[in-house]
């Protein structure tokens, strides 16, 4: 395996990197990729817990990773951090043979406010601010799915994670409308990738009714999605192991690390719109 950390687009500010694990090349096979977005509240990346362990994971079940560093704490404010991202997808597909990946299989992995972010690019990739307005061809920042882990969804809602959109839009009190146009189960339509969804029903930081509602949203559109609901786990469980939760397990369902599994098998047998 090779590391590199990557300054992706010259445009760039400092504080947004990408460090990509790459896998040593086997003969014959051609590896998907994730675009890992860690969360943080939009406050920081919380790429200790979400982003190296998470790669780590994907590389053993054949996938070349990237994590997304972008930027937080109001030093950009939205549609910046869908820009990021739409940057960095488009950036892997373009370098798909030097990374040796399919360009056709390159998904997203968020949590928490990075599942928000994963979430706008599944849901917002077509919009002009997440590609034409920073010189993006039509497609190229589209991801083939996007998994959401214990993502933060609503935006106006009682169920809402009201600090990751103060965050998010530089405001302490967002106006109703800019709140809708940041709410996932709002801006979904015919355009949305397929989901796979992961959040425990005793999350007590964000709502399991994130999940839930996107879900239903997407249902409503007649798009395809997979949701899995644990009745515990605390918020932020990572890889639901003790690497990434100081040694313990305690407070979560045992079960709680075989999400990557249950992702990984859904990435490897989606079908894409080229099947």
């Amino acid at each position: 395996m090779r590391f590199e950390q990557i300054r992706f687009a010259e445009s760039m500010p400092q504080d947004v990197w990408l460090d990509a694990y790459i896998a040593d090349p086997l003969p014959g096979y051609v590896r998907p990729a994730v675009l890992i977005l860690p969360g943080g509240g939009y406050v920081f990346v919380c790429a200790e817990r979400e982003g190296e362990p998470i790669a780590h994971g994907f590389l053993a079940r054949g996938y070349n990773a990237f994590v997304l560093h972008y930027s937080v704490a109001r030093t950009r404010v939205h549609p910046a951090q869908l820009q990021q991202a739409s940057l960095a997808l488009a950036f892997i597909r373009a370098h798909a043979d030097t990374f040796g990946i399919d360009p056709l299989r390159v998904f997203t992995v968020g949590f928490s406010a990075g599942g928000h972010l994963a979430g706008m690019l599944a849901t917002m990739w077509h919009r002009p601010e997440a590609w034409q307005d920073i010189g993006l061809r039509f497609g190229e920042n589209r991801p083939t799915g996007a998994a959401l882990i214990y993502p933060v969804v609503l935006g106006d809602s009682p169920f809402a994670h009201h600090d990751s959109f103060r965050n998010l839009l530089g405001a302490d009190a967002p106006s109703e409308a800019s709140l809708q146009s940041v709410s996932l189960e709002k801006q979904a339509d015919e355009h949305a990738v397929p989901l796979f969804l992961f959040h425990t029903s005793d999350d007590a930081t964000v709502d399991v009714r994130n999940s839930l509602l996107l879900a239903a949203a997407y249902r409503a559109l007649n798009k395809p999605f997979e949701l899995h609901v644990l009745p515990h786990g605390r918020h932020g469980l990572a890889t639901g192991d003790e690497i990434t939760n100081g040694g313990s397990i305690e407070g979560f369902d045992e079960r709680s690390k075989a999400w990557i599994d249950e992702a990984a098998y859904w990435m490897k047998t989606l079908k894409t719109d080229e099947q």
